[in-house]
């Protein structure tokens, strides 16, 4: 017996509690508001499942049945923001369990986070404006129609309803029909100067945006003249102008470059009569929404008169 090889013991991880594992997973996160935000959702399970009780407690079918029952009951009425936003702490906490091998189930794996439906009325940070309107590989067509909408502050039905004739180029300027039928101005700055000729090509009349390809046969005839240019192209439709807009842009829509560009405005500084002009607006109600200010430049407002940054700069 004396000559019987002895196996040495397997050493056992020691066993870890949900306390001790969610602490030891937030220590290592630095940015501590991602700390603060995932420390809520990891409160929240150790509530539910007992803060000393054994990591195990995650493990198997009914865990998985009982944490997706518990998400439900405690986060089924937030919002998507909010339901993302606990879901991917709690995932974030499982998969670093996992890399430790301290868990090897998942018992997130009933659950799913949900679609963020874009919202379609806000104004957009000059940051994404700058980045749609000066990224490579963007069509002509588009690039003119997005510079002049949002240099312009007028309603995209409005510019794709101009003609060749409206225009006047040295001024920097159209005649358009406004919303109820009015005839109004709207100006543009010089990035949308600088492209305008080059999308006309030469024209002197005609829509000033068509259509990729030219009318043919029946659709030709069902197409009015004052809808085609000279070469037999369509007049661009709202439809396929918004279409494409909205892929480039990740859901955004051709109305948000007008509200960005009043916003902006306002946040420049333009009165009430110059907004009203700018967006062709004839009651000071019907742009006092647009004339927001946005999060973006609040937070800069207050960080310009914050005393402690103040005082820094001295």
């Amino acid at each position: 017996m004396d000559n019987v090889l002895k196996m040495p013991a397997v050493e056992r991880a020691p066993v870890r509690t949900l306390r001790s594992a969610s602490d030891a997973f937030l220590d290592g996160i630095a940015n501590a508001n991602t700390a603060r935000a995932y420390r809520t959702a990891l409160d929240a399970l150790l509530a539910e499942f007992g803060a000393d009780s054994s990591l195990d407690v995650l493990e198997g079918e009914q865990a998985a049945d009982r944490v997706a029952s518990w998400f439900a009951d405690r986060w089924g009425s937030a919002s998507a923001n909010t339901v993302n936003a606990r879901l991917r702490a709690l995932g974030s906490a499982r998969a670093w369990w996992a890399k430790q091998g301290w868990l090897e189930d998942d018992p997130l794996r009933r659950l799913t986070s949900r679609s963020v439906p874009p919202d379609r009325t806000r104004a957009l940070s000059r940051a994404v404006v700058q980045e749609l309107l000066g990224r490579e590989g963007v069509a002509l067509r588009e690039r003119v129609l997005w510079r002049l909408l949002y240099e312009s502050a007028a309603r995209a039905s409005e510019v794709l309803a101009l003609d060749v004739e409206d225009l006047d180029l040295a001024n920097r300027r159209a005649r358009v029909r406004r919303k109820g039928g009015a005839v109004d101005t709207i100006t543009w700055q010089t990035p949308t100067a600088r492209l305008l000729p080059r999308l006309l090509g030469g024209r002197a009349r005609g829509p000033v945006f068509v259509t990729d390809r030219r009318a043919k046969g029946q659709a030709l005839g069902q197409v009015p003249g004052q809808d085609l240019s000279p070469e037999g192209r369509g007049r661009l439709s709202y439809r396929r102008a918004e279409e494409l807009f909205v892929v480039a842009s990740g859901g955004s829509t051709l109305h948000q470059l007008r509200h960005s560009a009043l916003t902006h405005a306002a946040e420049d500084g333009a009165q009430v009569p110059i907004l009203m002009a700018y967006s062709g607006h004839t009651s000071v109600s019907s742009v006092a929404k647009y004339a927001r200010i946005s999060a973006e430049r609040l937070g800069a407002w207050q960080a310009e008169r914050d005393p402690a940054a103040r005082r820094g700069a001295r």
